[in-house]
């Protein structure tokens, strides 16, 4: 997908590491080199290249969850 991308320059090469192992997810630093001029067209198509490309591959993006259990008293009835 980055080389792909005719803004993203070969020299350097584009950087692609595993940067934590995290609760519950392998965090990624994806860092292309580009012109200046074209830091934020190259920003955004690359994020939104890498989420497609995950999308295809079947690969979930997690989220956070939390899990709500409520011990109060039970709810009043309609008649008071």
């Amino acid at each position: 997908m980055l080389t792909a991308n005719e803004l993203v320059l070969n020299d350097p090469e584009p950087a692609v590491e595993v940067v934590a192992m995290a609760d519950s997810s392998v965090n990624l630093v994806v860092r292309p080199w580009c012109k200046t001029a074209d830091y934020w067209d190259v920003y955004f198509s690359v994020t939104r290249g890498v989420k497609e490309a995950l999308d295809r591959a079947g690969i979930e993006i997690p989220f956070p969850q939390m899990d709500v259990h409520h011990h109060g008293t039970p709810a009043a009835s309609k008649n008071g």
